[in-house]
């Protein structure tokens, strides 16, 4: 595997990258400008303007002839190292690490660290540490006469690099972390919408073979009517008579299938379509898993003293559903579902008789691509995705190792006022 492999899932925003560039080139330009004239201080003011033509020209190479409107992970790092190579050679005219504007020289690897690979981050670490160290015995005085004027104590001069390499240790740390986190919650969100559109998409092929099936059925009835009738005429032939009752067979039985198609959802599923109290959602969900799972479901409703209907929520489903789902897949054999509700609240709890949550995740429960050190838990989607959806309708989801059962133990709660307004 080569150093330089990169991924297709990082890249940098082009438009973005090309606007700091430029906020950062004409920040060059006015500085140098400003103290060549203004202030007369004496450097190498043609080589400093020279520096920073070479920005512009990479900058207008991006906007013109790079075509693409993400940098991937190595044409960012190209870039990148461009930067830093400039804004150092810029520093070592100027005065090299007591430059005031050293600082800026971390700032290409942090904005980077946050949208870029990890080995992009770290050649890019690597070489703005090596820049700040060249610079620390390498560089011209600061310019004239500031340099008569200015002198540094020696601890002083050398802890100056070693702040700058510690901040931009750090900083690259935190950016990384939080980068990562981000492209995964985005990741998981895009995974939640795909779910999503999935089953509005499945709702609407429903409607398309609802309509195929009442079209279908004025052909298929005359089909019908002039098979019926050349049985008729043809009563005498027995080998056509044969063929004609299995035409009528199979278009009975075409007519059985565009029947179960045109079936009003209504009239089909009350689940999909019809407001249910929430005992109601629950046994349907559960009746789903007991057609595929031989693990044993234990309902309790003693506590459910509300008969009020709740509006039908494809996000309660889904929650509820993620929730039942992954307590069958990691319990031992029982599930057991509690229903508790009055005229102020509406809580379920989920408890199962497996292993439970493993310690080292049970705080960071509902985070998307959660991974035990154990290696046994799954990614944690299926839990983030439930939690979201639900928390999305208000309501409050914990999740805990149950006291009483050795397993996980998952409560839902909602305020009614939140859960029947919906």
């Amino acid at each position: 595997m080569k150093f330089f492999e990169t991924s297709k899932y990082y890249t940098l925003k082009k438009s973005t990258y090309i606007t700091l560039r430029w906020i950062g080139i004409i920040g060059q330009l006015v500085s140098i400008n400003l103290v060549y004239f203004y202030f007369g201080f004496d450097f190498d003011f043609i080589y400093s303007i020279l520096i920073v033509c070479f920005g512009i020209i990479s900058n207008l190479y991006l906007i013109f002839i790079y075509q693409k409107t993400q940098l991937s992970d190595r044409s960012a790092l190209l870039f990148l190292l461009i930067d830093i190579f400039q804004l150092g050679s810029l520093i070592y005219l100027t005065g090299g690490v007591v430059n005031p504007f050293v600082i800026f020289l971390i700032i290409p690897s942090v904005f980077a660290s946050s949208n870029l690979g990890l080995r992009t981050n770290l050649l890019l670490v690597s070489t703005t540490t090596i820049m700040i160290i060249f610079l620390t015995f390498f560089s011209k005085e600061l310019p004239k006469p500031l340099s008569d004027h200015f002198h540094v104590d020696q601890y002083y001069y050398y802890s100056i690099p070693v702040a700058l390499i510690i901040a931009l240790i750090f900083l690259n740390y935190f950016a990384i972390i939080f980068g990562s986190e981000s492209r995964l919650r985005k990741e998981a969100l895009n995974k939640m919408e795909e779910v999503m559109a999935k089953e509005h998409e499945m709702l609407s092929l429903g409607g398309q073979a609802a309509a195929a099936a009442h079209s279908l059925g004025t052909p298929l009835s005359t089909i019908k009517i002039i098979s019926q009738e050349l049985k008729y005429q043809l009563k005498d032939q027995k080998e056509v008579i044969q063929d004609i009752e299995l035409l009528s067979s199979q278009v009975e039985r075409c007519n059985q299938i565009l029947k179960r198609l045109s079936l009003n959802p209504n009239e089909e599923d009350d689940f999909i379509d019809e407001d249910l109290t929430m005992k109601d959602y629950l046994k349907e969900i559960v009746s789903n898993f007991k057609e595929t799972s031989n693990k044993n479901f234990v309902l309790n409703f003693d506590q459910d003293s509300n008969p009020k209907k709740i509006t039908k929520s494809i996000e309660i489903v889904y929650g509820l559903r993620n929730f039942i789902g992954n307590a069958n897949k990691y319990c031992s054999k029982n599930i057991f579902i509690n229903l508790k509700s009055d005229n102020e609240i509406t809580e379920i709890t989920i408890e199962d008789d497996g292993d439970g949550y493993p310690s080292d995740i049970l705080s960071k429960i509902g985070e998307p691509y959660l991974k035990s050190s154990d290696k046994k838990s799954g990614l944690g989607l299926g839990l983030f995705i439930g939690k979201t959806l639900l928390e999305k309708n208000f309501a409050s989801v914990n999740c805990w190792n149950s006291q009483t059962r050795s397993g996980a133990e998952v409560t839902i709660r909602w305020k009614n006022k939140d859960l029947f307004n919906l």
